[in-house]
C-alpha cells in the first residue's frame, strides 16, 4: 500500500471542485492545494508505484527518481505562486484550466510509460488551449484555434511514434530512446513541437500574449518544460539537439529584439531560454543534464516573475505595446523592483538563479571541448541581457514618459505577494545554489562562484549594457509586425483552402445529390413493384447487350406502364431471392 498520491491526481481532482467554491474559501483552497501536493512530494520514495496492468503492458503513474522530482518540485512551486497571483480571479474557466494544466504536467513528469505520458500530454494541450481562449477576444479565440491545431499535430506525431516504438520493441516503458529510427524520429518530433524548437515554434508567441493576465503566467511554465523533461529522459546525448538549441537561442534573441509587444518579447524569450536547455540535453553529459534541469528550475521562477510584472502593467493600463508605455517607474515602484529581479536573473547576474544554472551548460560544452557551442552560448548570454534584461524593463518603466499614471494601490495585493515570493526564490537559488544542486539528477561538483566566472560574467553584462545604450537611437519603439513561420499555417492554409474549395464543393454537391436524392428515389421507385422493377432491370441489361429494336420498344412500354399491377410473389420466388441475398451477405461478411 503506497503512502502517497500521484501529484497529478491531487491537482486534477482538485480542479474539479473549484467551480463550486466561492469567495475567500476558494482563494484559500487554491493556495492550499499546491501546498498539499508539495507535502505529498516529500513523502514519495524513489521507485515505481501506482501501476495499472493493461493487457500485457504496465501503466506507471508514479515513476519517482531525481530527474522527475526536480521538475515536480518546481512545477508545484509554480502552481503555488500562480494560485496566489490568481487569488483575485473569479473566472472559473481560467482557474480550473490552470490547475488541470499543472496537474497534467505533473502526470507527464511522473509517467513511467509512453501511454500514460501521451494521455497526460493531450490533457495538457486541452487545458492550455482553454487558458488562451479564456480571454474571450476575437484574437484570443483565433489564437486558441491555431494553438490546439498545432498541438494536435504534435500529439499525432507522438502517437504514431509510440505505436511504432511498441510494435518494434514490445514495450511501453519510457526511458532513454535515442534517435535511432523512424519511430524515435516521430516521438522526437512530438516532443519538439511542445519544446517550441524552431521552426515548430511560432505557436508560442502567437498564443501566449493573447491569453489572460493569469493564463500567460501559467503558460510560461509548463508546456515547454515538460518537453524539456521528456527530451532529457528520452533523448539525452542526441547531438542534433545541440544545433537545434543554438538555433532556438539565436532565433529567440532576434525576434525578441524586433518585437514591440511586451508579452511577445517575453514569449520569444521563452524560446531563447529553452534553447539553452535543449543544448544541454544535446551535449548529454551529467553536468549538461544537471545544467538543463537546474536552468529549467530557475527559468520557471524568473520567467513567471517577468510575466507577472507584465501582467500587472497590462492589468492597470490595459496596454501591452512598449510604444504605448514608459515612465511607469513613478507609480509602479514595487512592480518595477520585482521586474528588475527577474531581469537580473534571466541575464545571469551574480546572486541570482540564472547565474548559478545557465553557466553550468556552457561549462559542460567547455569540458567536452565543443568550442563553437561554448562560444555561441557565451555570445548568446549577452543577447539575453539585451532583450530581456534591459529592453523589457527599460521601455516599459523608463524611456519616454507615456503620460500614464496607473495607481499601483489598485493592483490586487495578492499579485504583488506572488511577485515578491518569486523574486525571493530567484535570489535564494542565486545565493544558496546548493539547495537546488542537491535535487539534481547527478552529483554536482560545479562551483559557480569563482573569481574568473564572476568577473567574466559582469564584464559581459556591462559590455551588453554599453552596447544597448550606444545603439539606443536605433532601437526606437515602432509598431512592428514580425513575420514568423506561423505565416505558413495562417496565410498558407487560407490559400490551400481557397485552392481546394471548388473541387471539394463540386464533390460534395455530387455526393449530396447521389446520397440524398438519387438513391432514395430509386429505392422508392423499386418499392412500388419490386418484381416488376427486377424484370425491367433484367430487360435493360439484355437490351444494352443485344441492342434489339423490338426489345427496346418493349422495355420502353414496360417502363411507361410501371408500376402496373402489383403481383404477389410465389413462395419459390421469394425463397430464391432470399437465398441470393443471404449468399451475397455471407460473401461480403467473410471477405
Amino acid at each position: 500500500m503506497t503512502s502517497f498520491l500521484p501529484p497529478a491526481f491531487i491537482f486534477i481532482a482538485g480542479a474539479a471542485l473549484i467551480p463550486f467554491l466561492r469567495g475567500r474559501l476558494k482563494q484559500v483552497y487554491m493556495i492550499l492545494l499546491p501546498a498539499l501536493a508539495f507535502l505529498n512530494l516529500l513523502n514519495m520514495p524513489e521507485g515505481s508505484s501506482w501501476v495499472l496492468n493493461l493487457w500485457d503492458y504496465q501503466l506507471i503513474f508514479a515513476r519517482v527518481d531525481k530527474l522527475s522530482m526536480v521538475f515536480a518540485y518546481i512545477f508545484v512551486i509554480m502552481a503555488f505562486a500562480g494560485a496566489i497571483y490568481a487569488a483575485h480571479e473569479e473566472d472559473n474557466l481560467q482557474l480550473t484550466a490552470a490547475f488541470l494544466y499543472a496537474g497534467s504536467s505533473l502526470g507527464v513528469v511522473f509517467a513511467g510509460d509512453l501511454l500514460s505520458l501521451f494521455i497526460f500530454w493531450e490533457i495538457m494541450a486541452l487545458a492550455s488551449t482553454c487558458l488562451v481562449f479564456a480571454r474571450r477576444t476575437q484574437a484570443s479565440i483565433k489564437a486558441a484555434f491555431r494553438y490546439i491545431m498545432v498541438h494536435l499535430f504534435g500529439g499525432l506525431m507522438l502517437m504514431i511514434g509510440i505505436l511504432m516504438h511498441v510494435a518494434e520493441t514490445g514495450s511501453l516503458e519510457f526511458n532513454l530512446i535515442g534517435l535511432s529510427g523512424l519511430a524515435s524520429g516521430f516521438i522526437l518530433l512530438g516532443f519538439a513541437v511542445n519544446a517550441a524548437i524552431f521552426p515548430l515554434s511560432a505557436w508560442l508567441p502567437d498564443a501566449y500574449p493573447e491569453s489572460t493576465v493569469v493564463g500567460t503566467v501559467f503558460l510560461s511554465a509548463f508546456t515547454t518544460k515538460t518537453a524539456v523533461y521528456t527530451l532529457a529522459r528520452g533523448f539525452a546525448g542526441t547531438e542534433i539537439l545541440m544545433w537545434l538549441g543554438i538555433t532556438m537561442i539565436i532565433y529567440g534573441i532576434v525576434f525578441a529584439i524586433l518585437e514591440n509587444d511586451m508579452r511577445r518579447v517575453l514569449s520569444y524569450s521563452v524560446i531563447n531560454q529553452v534553447g539553452f536547455m535543449v543544448v544541454g540535453i544535446g551535449i548529454g553529459t551529467e553536468l549538461a543534464i544537471n545544467g538543463a534541469a537546474s536552468h529549467a528550475f530557475a527559468h520557471i521562477l524568473y520567467k513567471a516573475l517577468l510575466m507577472m510584472s507584465a501582467g500587472a502593467v497590462l492589468y492597470l493600463t490595459g496596454r501591452s505595446k512598449t510604444s504605448e508605455l514608459g515612465g511607469l517607474y513613478k507609480t509602479m515602484p514595487w512592480t518595477l523592483l520585482f521586474c528588475l529581479v527577474g531581469a537580473a536573473s534571466i541575464s545571469g547576474f551574480p546572486l541570482t538563479g540564472g547565474f548559478t544554472t545557465k553557466s553550468m551548460i556552457a561549462s559542460a560544452a567547455g569540458y567536452e571541448h565543443i568550442t563553437i557551442i561554448w562560444m555561441l552560448l557565451t555570445v548568446a548570454s549577452a543577447g539575453v541581457f539585451l532583450h530581456a534584461g534591459i529592453k523589457f524593463p527599460y521601455f516599459v518603466f523608463f524611456a519616454k514618459d507615456s503620460g500614464l499614471r496607473p495607481n499601483e494601490k489598485k493592483l490586487p495585493r495578492n499579485m504583488l505577494v506572488a511577485m515578491g515570493f518569486l523574486a525571493f526564490m530567484c535570489i535564494l537559488v542565486g545565493v544558496y545554489p546548493q539547495m537546488l544542486y542537491r535535487l539534481l539528477p547527478y552529483p554536482v561538483g560545479y562551483v559557480p562562484y569563482t573569481g574568473d566566472h564572476v568577473v567574466g560574467q559582469l564584464q559581459l553584462l556591462m559590455f551588453s549594457a554599453l552596447a544597448f545604450f550606444m545603439l539606443l537611437k536605433y532601437l526606437k519603439r515602432t509598431e512592428t509586425l514580425t513575420m514568423d513561420t506561423d505565416w505558413i499555417y495562417r496565410r498558407g492554409a487560407h490559400i490551400l483552402v481557397s485552392f481546394l474549395s471548388v473541387p471539394v464543393a463540386w464533390t460534395y454537391n455530387k455526393l449530396g445529390y447521389v446520397l440524398l436524392e438519387k438513391i432514395p428515389n430509386v429505392a422508392i421507385w423499386i418499392s412500388k413493384n419490386p418484381l416488376g422493377a427486377m424484370k425491367i432491370g433484367a430487360s435493360n441489361v439484355v437490351v444494352s447487350m443485344a441492342g434489339d429494336k423490338e426489345a427496346k420498344k418493349a422495355l420502353q412500354k414496360a417502363k411507361a406502364a410501371y408500376p402496373g399491377t402489383l403481383k404477389e410473389w410465389s413462395i419459390s420466388t421469394a425463397v430464391s431471392i432470399a437465398l441470393v441475398i443471404f449468399v451475397v451477405y455471407m460473401i461480403l461478411f467473410f471477405s
